[in-house]
């Protein structure tokens, strides 16, 4: 039956008077035990190096743009799984300055078990943005403050090396890519190269522009054709009207009539020749020696200018009419061979469209193919001089740079509680006991020990309580029993004190 909490202090305080020996008991048990806790508690002394993370420097300004630094999220996270490696864990867990001179000299379920031993006691702890430290807890400050020191060392010279390492791994691969698509263009342009000694008919546009000229010069042709045959028929209708012969009295006005013909023929033919022409030459003689006739016959005449006979001659204005038109069906025959010539070089041109068209698929193809590895190739080298110049960033050191801000100091006292901690607790605890043991007992003993547990539970009125009544012998003895108890407890004191002391000050 639960104890009011009203009650309970008072309970308390009752069963520790009479229970007096046992709460003495208690108290220095417990407090002995804490205190020998204090003796057995296994110290570990702790050593730390603070690593600073220069993500900006001087370079990085200078080199924007130009050069990539490798960056590393979560720096604690990488800095733990860096030093979590096997290659750093086995460099540390065989170091003869921190093993002795057998260290590496261990079976592989040794080395394992000892790798695991720094792993469990290492820690890498973010301090604000660019700060974090490595630490390492030991038994013994020298281990802590040795191991603490390599690791933070170990760590330094592993991420220059991973980032040298990648840097360069990066830079060779770019290079690789780049020297792939320089084989890749090289062989493009040789086949574009071979595809265009093997189809000489040129681009689409210049076809056109050639078809376009025959075209007009075709229509040209065949309107000079057409001018000429019109110009043929009015000759042969004239012909027609014209009489081929003449004849011609030989009198003075006969011989200038044959003048006056060979003169307008003679205009006729300077008109389109030169006068060195044979024609025009023949002419000219021709028309002095009828002036000369001419006169002659002048001279001859008496009377009047009567006709002294006759004689058929060539009507000069027929023969012109004829000699143009010899001419001009000349000239059609001429035009239209070149009509002809035109036609064959319009179909051979169409022709030369026709492959053009087909081989313009294929042109398409190698022009972009050659664009697409020249875009991708330039890009590439851009990539490969940064690659080339990050690389020299880590090899130098710069870039995100770790550097060591404090390095790992000697412990002098051990981290955690300490023993001092322990020699105070346990008087306290010890102190404490024998009341909380009171206090549970209390609340799980089923005995009714107040008149609050019958009326409050069982609801039954209690008329009258009868107080406690002790006799004068019960109550010498219980007061020598309160003596003697405190001078135990006194000498319990003093003896866990002078204990405690000594053991702060190094007596034992």
């Amino acid at each position: 039956m639960a104890l009011p909490l009203s009650q309970l202090p008072a309970e308390i305080a009752r069963e520790i008077r009479a229970r007096k020996w046992l709460a003495l008991s208690v108290f220095a048990f417990v407090s002995f035990a804490v205190l020998a806790a204090g003796f057995l508690w296994p110290y570990k002394y702790q050593s730390q190096v603070i690593i600073f993370v220069d993500a900006r420097n001087i370079i990085e300004p200078l080199m924007e743009g130009r050069a990539v630094t490798t960056e590393i999220s979560e720096k604690a996270s990488a800095a733990r799984e860096l030093l979590w490696s096997r290659s750093v864990m086995e460099t540390i867990a065989t170091d003869k300055d921190i093993y002795g001179e057998n260290a590496d000299d261990l079976s592989p379920e040794a080395l394992i078990g000892r790798i695991s031993g720094i792993r469990s006691n290492m820690s890498v702890v973010t301090r604000g943005d660019n700060y974090f430290s490595i630490g390492y807890s030991a038994s013994s400050p020298m281990k802590a403050f040795q191991v603490a020191q390599k690791l933070g060392q170990a760590f330094i010279a592993e991420n220059s090396e991973r980032k040298r390492a990648e840097s360069r791994s990066a830079y060779d691969f770019i290079d690789k890519q780049v020297k792939s698509y320089e084989r890749q263009i090289a062989g493009v342009e040789e086949r574009l190269k071979q595809f265009l000694s093997e189809n000489v008919d040129g681009t689409e546009e210049g076809a056109n522009a050639r078809l376009a000229n025959l075209r007009s010069r075709l229509e040209l042709a065949q309107l000079e054709k057409e001018e000429l045959e019109t110009r043929a028929n009015a000759f042969e209708e004239q012909m027609a009207k014209i009489s081929p012969r003449i004849r011609q009295g030989e009198t003075s006005d006969g011989y200038l009539e044959r003048i006056s013909a060979m003169q307008a023929q003679l205009d006729n033919l300077r008109l389109r020749y030169l006068d060195t022409y044979p024609d025009i030459i023949i002419l000219r003689e021709q028309i002095s020696e009828l002036q000369k006739q001419r006169q002659r016959a002048l001279a001859d005449q008496t009377e009047s200018p009567e006709s002294l006979g006759g004689i058929n001659i060539a009507n000069p204005v027929y023969q012109d009419i004829r000699s143009s038109l010899v001419q001009t069906r000349t000239d059609i025959q001429t035009v239209e061979t070149r009509i002809h010539s035109l036609q064959q070089l319009i179909t051979e041109q169409t022709k030369r469209m026709e492959r053009i068209q087909a081989n313009k698929a294929q042109y398409s193809d190698l022009t972009r193919d050659l664009e697409v590895n020249k875009e991708i190739y330039n890009d590439l080298l851009r990539r490969r001089e940064k690659a080339r110049v990050s690389m020299h960033l880590d090899i130098e050191g710069q870039g995100l740079n770790y550097k060591i801000n404090e390095t790992a100091q000697y412990p002098n006292s051990p981290s955690g509680p300490k023993f001092s901690m322990f020699a105070l607790a346990g008087l306290f605890v010890g102190l404490v006991a024998p009341f909380g043991a009171v206090a549970a007992l209390l609340q799980v003993d089923p005995r009714v020990r107040s008149r609050e547990q019958i009326e409050d539970v069982l609801e039954l009125p209690i008329l009258e309580q009868l107080p406690e009544a002790r006799t004068p012998f019960e109550k010498r003895r219980d007061r020598r029993i309160t003596m003697g108890v405190v001078f135990m407890a006194v000498i319990v004191t003093s003896a866990y004190i002078a204990v405690a002391l000594a053991a702060v000050f190094g007596v034992f």
